[in-house]
């Protein structure tokens, strides 16, 4: 490392503002004539005035950028994804797979309908929002490793037991559940407002795609892909 680079490093690791680094190089007596502190701050920035290296502020700010990045991500490493290294025959874990890194960077979100039996017997269904899976529920690896199934909760987007006909609406941080046009129901992404429209025999909505699975191990999957963009 050369010595201004390392002069550069400790400079952004000193100071926490690249105006506090300036501040450091004005003396009392610039002040003095000067009269203008802002003033003797572009004086040293232009290397007019003060005592040590210039550094300009786009170097200062990227190097302390670069400390940020390194901070984070020594806290928090990547996480494993649950599919890695698995190979899939099942139509259903092999979409799971094909969509979870893109699902966990946040580049898509896709919701999962399904509709099954749980371990009473009593026929269940509802909407999962995959990516909020993917963050909050780590059993979801054993989904990918064959030894459960992914059946729907009364904690996700929507949840309905046929036989007790209990229902629920829950919304996360990537939907919000419009049930305001019931019987039928609707989910509006909160990152682009975009609505996806959950009828089958409607248009899915503005950058979502319907998949129908067929899978030996369920009653019905449906997947609804939406690639996410920001409001303009």
């Amino acid at each position: 490392m050369s010595d201004g680079q390392s002069q550069l490093d400790n400079i952004a690791a000193e100071f926490a503002t690249y105006e506090d680094f300036l501040n450091s190089q004005i003396s009392p007596i610039d002040l003095y004539y000067l009269e203008d502190e802002e003033l003797a701050r572009q004086l040293v920035e232009l290397g007019y005035r003060g005592s040590g290296e210039v550094v300009k502020r786009e170097e200062f700010e990227a190097k302390k950028a670069a400390f940020e990045l390194a901070r984070t991500s020594k806290r928090a490493p990547p996480k494993r994804l649950f599919s890695e290294g698995l190979t899939f025959t099942d139509p259903f874990l092999s979409a799971l797979a094909s969509r979870e890194e893109a699902n966990r960077n946040g580049k898509q979100t896709t919701i999962i309908y399904i509709r099954d039996r749980n371990s009473k017997g009593q026929e269940i269904s509802g909407y999962i929002d995959f990516h909020q899976r993917l963050k909050d529920d780590d059993t979801l690896e054993s989904v990918f490793l064959k030894k459960r199934k992914m059946l729907p909760r009364n904690t996700d987007l929507s949840f309905y037991n046929w036989e007790t006909q209990l229902s629920k609406y829950t919304p996360t941080a990537s939907y919000d559940v419009v049930t305001d046009k019931l019987p039928g129901m609707e989910f509006k992404n909160k990152r682009d407002r975009k609505v996806i429209n959950v009828d089958p025999k409607g248009n899915p909505g503005d950058n979502t795609t319907r998949t129908v699975l067929i899978c030996a191990n369920y009653i019905q999957v449906v997947l609804y892909d939406h690639i996410t963009r920001r409001k303009a």
